[in-house]
């Protein structure tokens, strides 16, 4: 197939990019490095797979337009480019609805009547249901931070150009991914490197906020299988093992050999309480089911962080 992966430089993207080149598919990775965190970070990503004849990369902003080249003749494109996060949502709402929305919007205008397109698979998040996030799809959605509001909005966008101009989109709504590549401000990523460089992890709230882990390779699988859905399906991928803050805390003890320094400070505005996601409906359209436990997950992490040290 030919593919595109927007979002290509980041933590998931870079992954599918590796699992879709693996599988003998060409890809266009398209990226436009956002300064949410440091671009070398990024081009690390790019790097065991940027020389492959199978691979172009395109960097551009979505959000000023799609180059045509950059799509020609796709058949598959996955959708993972966004800005993420909670907490910067709140004092930067036009970055997100730029880079959420405004991006959407133009990714699926550069599509509509496309002869050659198969599938656009458009990674959403937990983050639309809000504050309490375990469940099945049928669980409603309201969103409690404005990175939620402009991920749902983007949703909206794919069943309006789904139902008005046959693009044939899947939703899928991503539960607390992990693993190798990490983004560095995400929990476990900065809960492992201040267990391995002996510092405070900063805990939010009281620690018993309940996680539905999703090990990257797991959510990387899930993604790519789910081009054989029907389209204008959504569907939540989540791995299925549920754990609280404290408990990951205490696993990653384990795991690296020394108790956790940690400074509690007071719940951040939006934060969810609770997510795990039901994902038989996902397993019965397209028979993926996780694979990776919460343990071996945080091993390849914690040993893929030390070697980044």
């Amino acid at each position: 197939m030919r593919c595109v992966v927007t979002g290509a430089a980041g933590f998931i993207g870079s992954h599918l990019c590796e699992r879709l080149l693996a599988d003998g598919h060409t890809v266009a990775g398209i990226d436009c490095f956002t300064s949410y965190y440091a671009r070398n970070l990024k081009e690390q990503n790019l790097r065991a797979f940027r020389e492959s004849p199978q691979f172009a990369f395109h960097e551009l902003d979505l959000a000023n337009g799609v180059a045509p080249n950059a799509v020609e003749d796709a058949e598959w494109v996955f959708h993972l480019a966004a800005m993420p996060g909670l907490n910067k949502s709140w004092t930067n709402f036009d970055e997100y609805n730029r880079c959420n929305l405004v991006a959407t919007h133009r990714l699926l205008e550069s599509l509509k009547g496309s002869p050659t397109l198969k599938k656009l698979i458009y990674a959403s998040t937990s983050s639309v249901y809000g504050k309490y996030a375990s469940g099945d799809e049928t669980l409603p959605t309201k969103p409690s931070s404005p990175y939620g509001i402009t991920k749902f909005a983007g949703e909206q966008l794919c069943r309006v150009y789904g139902d008005e101009f046959d693009v044939p989109a899947i939703v899928l709504r991503f539960f607390s991914v992990y693993g190798p590549r990490q983004r560095p401000d995400m929990g476990y990523n900065l809960f492992i490197r201040a267990m391995l460089t002996d510092t405070p992890i900063t805990l939010t709230g009281d620690g018993m906020h309940i996680r539905g882990n999703t090990y990257v390779t797991d959510c990387v699988d899930a993604t790519v299988k789910a081009t054989a859905a029907m389209a204008g399906e959504t569907f939540n991928l989540g791995g299925g093992e549920l754990v609280t803050v404290l408990d990951v805390i205490r696993k990653l003890e384990t795991i690296i050999g020394k108790k956790a320094i940690i400074e509690r400070h007071p719940p951040r505005k939006g934060d969810q309480y609770a997510t795990g996601a039901d994902v038989s409906k996902l397993f019965k359209h397209v028979g993926w089911k996780p694979t990776t436990s919460v343990d071996e997950g945080l091993t390849r992490q914690v040993e893929w962080q030390r070697s980044q040290m």
